[in-house]
């Protein structure tokens, strides 16, 4: 048995499946035949080993309530050890539906109502949405952008803010989602030391680590041993395999108090079982999904390096720095002298895209827009073209 789904270049019809990203335009406010590249799911068939895993599963016929073994585990345990280097407990292992509910769950348990949590902006949205839904005070040490526009964390900022208000969790997006850093060893452990200077959780979400170009993604927690001790560190299949569906995210949760104080909280949310079918998908993509996922990011770097000199040749307003990780693209769009508003109308009723907003990612990604690249070929050539003949259009 061998993988089989390795067509990236067809181009799937997706409509009248559900489709979040394709079915719910006009219900979101988008004109119903926009063109969708803004969530962050791929136009690709799964690895055909979880594809038969979830065929199997489903022709048992009953689909009762379900838990995870050791064969689970082991799966897990074997990922995390053959790509990062990262040796895993089982008894660490807190299984949620999704990240940002592993968030909301952190929040409520290290932190009361008015405390101060910390993110770096721009960022991936729910961070902000889930802190201010809970109460608690954002707190936004934004990153700075050098001339060539690449992202860096402002560390005197950072430990200013920690103390200044009294910041009791940060959370880490490593990589960072939507600009696109592999943060690098020495930026991670200035983060921890001043974490652990001040006595600050830190909950990382590594859920694009599977999608980093050059050097090897690393786990936050395992790069000294006591960054485990304030650490939790929240990954997932469902980015790195295109299973968001089947919710099922792996929390690693050292620290037996934290762990405790978490678990207290899902408990209380009245969470328990995972989905049955996301557990057979994630047992599946981390025994046998490597062949799959290194064939979809070597296309996804293509895909990333074709939007890169399509934008220079054809649309030079527009700037990418070329992103470090993930498979979603971070183009500045100030060139085009534009307000938010006016660049919104550009791109989705000029350009007929459905892209994703940087105002949404914070006051930093004011002039930005988030392109989801996971995409054949085709689609992502039409979508480029579309937007230069926007930009063309401009008075």
């Amino acid at each position: 048995m061998g993988e089989k789904n390795l067509d990236f270049d067809s181009v799937i019809d997706r409509k009248h499946t559900n489709s979040l990203k394709y079915d719910f335009a006009k219900r979101r406010g988008m004109p119903e035949d926009v063109l969708p590249l803004w969530v962050a799911d791929m136009d690709f068939r799964i690895s055909s080993y979880i594809q038969e895993a979830i065929i199997k599963q489903a022709e048992h016929g009953i689909y009762g309530y379900t838990e995870s073994k050791e064969e689970y585990f082991e799966a897990v345990r074997g990922w995390m050890k053959r790509h990062y280097d990262w040796d895993v407990d089982i008894h660490w292992l807190i299984k949620t539906p999704g990240i940002v509910f592993a968030l909301a769950m952190a929040i409520k348990a290290y932190t009361e109502d008015g405390d101060g949590v910390m993110i770096q902006q721009p960022v991936y949205y729910p961070f902000s949405e889930v802190i201010v839904d809970n109460h608690r005070k954002l707190i936004d040490n934004t990153l700075v952008q050098d001339e060539d526009g690449i992202y860096h964390m402002d560390f005197e900022d950072f430990e200013t803010k920690i103390v200044r208000e009294k910041v009791k969790l940060f959370i880490l997006c490593n990589p960072h989602n939507p600009v696109g850093r592999a943060w690098t060893r020495e930026e991670l452990e200035q983060v921890g030391e001043i974490c652990q200077k001040h006595h600050v959780i830190v909950v990382s979400d590594e859920i694009h680590a599977d999608f980093t170009y050059g050097e090897k993604h690393l786990v936050f927690s395992n790069l000294k041993q006591e960054y485990q001790n304030f650490t939790i560190t929240c990954t997932s299949p469902s980015k790195t395999f295109n299973i968001a569906g089947l919710q099922i995210s792996n929390i690693f949760i050292p620290n037996r108090e934290l762990r405790h104080q978490f678990r207290k909280q899902v408990d209380a949310a009245g969470y328990s079982q995972v989905n049955a079918v996301g557990l057979a998908a994630c047992e599946a993509a981390y025994l046998y999904g490597d062949e799959w996922l290194e064939a979809v990011r070597q296309y996804i770097q293509e895909n990333i390096q074709f939007t890169k000199h399509y934008l220079e040749q054809n649309i030079p307003q527009i700037k990418m720095s070329e992103p470090e990780a993930t498979y979603l693209v971070w183009l500045d769009c100030r060139g085009l002298g534009l307000c938010n508003r006016d660049l919104e109308d550009l791109i989705i009723n000029r350009a007929g895209l459905w892209l994703d907003s940087g105002a949404i990612f914070g006051k930093a990604g004011s002039g930005f827009q988030r392109i989801n690249v996971a995409c054949p070929r085709a689609t992502l050539e039409t979508a480029l073209g579309k937007l230069a003949e926007a930009v063309k259009s401009l008075p």
